[in-house]
């Protein structure tokens, strides 16, 4: 091809074609993959102590020295810092450390962004008995 506009252009036009084509193969193949594990399960079941004996069992706040109780679970959802997904941020808090807790990803809201701060199971119980 001769090094004109016209030239110049239909190459760009290919180039993006060929881009266009390999995102689509790409989608297609990663369409067919397993979705990954809930990594958030984890991080909730890294809050429980090693004597709790079930899901409803109570658990520790998950501020770093704190030994209380876990009242409250906090569930941030935010977009990545890549833009290609959401991110889960889950902790398990006492009433005092919920009552401090803020949003902390506001920058990097998006139309499901969620913020929310619920009490556990467990701890309702425990307050109604």
């Amino acid at each position: 091809m001769a090094d004109t506009k016209k030239g110049r252009e239909k190459q760009a036009d290919n180039e993006e074609q060929r881009q266009r084509e390999r995102e689509m193969k790409e989608a297609r193949t990663r369409a067919d993959e397993d979705e990954p594990p809930d990594e958030m399960d984890d991080v909730t079941d890294d809050t429980r102590g090693d004597t709790d004996d079930g899901p409803d069992a109570s658990r520790p706040c998950h501020r770093r020295g704190c030994d209380r109780p876990a009242a409250f679970e906090v569930l941030e959802r935010y977009q990545e810092d890549t833009g290609h997904g959401a991110v889960e941020a889950r902790a398990a808090l006492c009433q005092e450390h919920a009552d401090e807790e803020t949003p902390t990803n506001l920058d990097r809201a998006y139309d499901d962004y969620v913020f929310r701060v619920t009490p556990l199971a467990s701890a309702s119980e425990t307050d109604a008995a």
